[in-house]
């Protein structure tokens, strides 16, 4: 129809100038020729109408946008398509969400380049959609606000309100009679029955089903509500998304690439309990951060990869590697659990920092993990690694190694427990320390060293300040 609209108007416009010509243009863009045929001189005022059309299809043409997938990072090159957080006919302003994709990392809001009007979406929920595939197109032409999101649920809302006006009323149908046969019998009729009604009865008039068939389905119904005596053996499959995917993959490819060994010792967490006890609100006041221990345990192992310098390596080259490279600085990978699974966010330059300022970067990026919004640069690097499973109540464990690092610091519960102190017994909060290494960089003496170094900051924290 578009096409035949323009047809016309150019042909009006052109004067002489037969349809013809305007044909073979065929194969240019409808939007050009339209604009094209518009800005010639009007020879016939009554193609003005046509041409009006014409130049407002054209220019609304151009006002539609289409948004890509956007560039997520250089290792991601696709994702799952989450969520359309908008529909076609929604009003959305500049930078507003429209979807959110996942990818194996992170998940990665689409926003709108501009504010308009969402024409079309271009993808299915949970389909694979690739870097640069087109996503959704826009209207930036479209009027409206924030307040005018969709002129179509309104126009209905209207319409409703609108008194209906009464449609003509279709015709009843004709209820059909009773037949005869089903009206009461006079007392003439029963006294002296006719011929016709001793004859056998019809197929149609014939009686339903006897009760003992119905009644004999009462008891196979029964059975099957009947609970199992087992309780319930139903089964779920849930597709795996792709971050938990990913986690299956990096943690697979760390057991049978890293020669894994755990080293185990045990720390008091008596005189850092104490220390924690007599600062905590001072610092809360002063810097509203909350004085935990990971900040110690980070700073100990700041310090203690300093004199084995080995730890906080890694092994890189073909074919298992090669080559070993040295780092003279530690960033440091918190674990994190998440609905979604567990990430390593990273805190940058560790030895650089004061304690306070460690606790604050991981309360922050703990608190951006939980709320979804990590990006790729908060996850990116890292030189080791420290899991916390003493939040959960965990004992001891052995935590398996980040890869490419060579080593992750396990934190384990905190219990009271009787110990030996200066020949007597005392009751003191013990906490399990676990070091997982890479056999192949790390030796023994050199694990050992490190989880006794860590040991000795955290039993007499002054000892990090010499």
């Amino acid at each position: 129809m578009p096409s035949r609209l323009f047809r016309k108007s150019a042909s009006a416009a052109l004067g002489r100038r037969s349809a013809s010509k305007f044909s073979r243009a065929a194969s240019k863009p409808i939007a050009l020729r339209a604009i094209a045929a518009c800005t010639r001189p009007v020879l016939d005022p009554r193609s003005f109408a046509l041409q009006s059309a014409a130049t407002q299809f054209a220019l609304r043409a151009y006002a539609v946008t289409t948004v890509p997938v956007p560039t997520m990072a250089e290792s991601i090159t696709e994702g799952t398509l989450k969520q359309w957080v908008k529909k076609v006919g929604d009003y959305v302003e500049q930078d507003e969400e429209v979807a959110s994709i996942e990818t194996d990392k992170i998940d990665v809001a689409v926003n709108a380049p501009a504010a308009g009007v969402i024409t079309e979406l271009l993808a299915e929920e949970e389909s694979t959609v690739i870097v640069g595939q087109d996503l959704f197109k826009i209207d930036t032409e479209a009027s409206g606000s924030s307040g005018s999101s969709s002129e179509a649920p309104k126009a209905a809302a209207k319409e409703e309100a609108a008194p209906a006006t009464p449609a003509p009323e279709a015709p009843k149908p004709a209820t059909p009679e009773p037949p005869k046969a089903a009206a009461a019998p006079s007392p003439k009729a029963a006294a002296a029955p006719s011929p016709k009604a001793a004859a056998a009865p019809s197929p149609k008039a014939s009686a339903p089903p006897p009760p003992p068939k119905a009644a004999s389905a009462e008891p196979a119904q029964a059975a099957a509500a009947a609970p199992s005596p087992f309780g319930s053996r139903e089964e779920r499959r849930v597709k795996m998304n792709r971050m938990r995917l990913r986690i299956a993959e990096r943690l697979k490819q760390s057991q049978n690439t890293a020669a894994s060994l755990t080293t185990f010792n045990e720390v008091d967490m008596s005189s850092l309990i104490e220390f924690r006890k007599l600062y905590k609100d001072e610092i809360l006041k002063k810097t509203g951060v909350k004085l935990g221990f990971m900040s110690a345990f980070s700073k100990a192992v700041c310090l203690a990869a300093k004199e084995i310098p080995a730890v906080n390596g890694a092994i890189e080259g073909p074919n298992g590697g090669d080559t070993i490279v040295y780092r003279d600085y530690v960033d440091i990978s918190v674990a994190v659990a998440t609905p979604k699974g567990l990430v390593t966010p990273v805190v940058r330059n560790a030895e650089t920092m004061s304690m306070v300022e460690v606790e604050k970067a991981i309360a922050d990026l703990g608190t951006k993990a939980r709320d979804n919004k990590l990006t790729i640069e908060d996850m990116a690097g890292g030189t080791i690694t420290i899991s916390n499973g003493g939040v959960f109540g965990s004992m001891m464990g052995t935590p398996i190694i980040n890869l490419p690092q060579t080593a992750v610091l396990g934190l384990h519960a905190i219990k009271d427990r009787p110990v030996a102190i200066n020949g007597k017994v005392e009751i003191r909060p013990m906490m399990y320390l676990a070091l997982t290494y890479d056999h192949r960089l790390l030796d023994g003496r050199e694990a050992v060293t490190f989880l006794k170094l860590i040991k000795e900051f955290i039993e007499d924290p002054r000892k990090m300040l010499l």
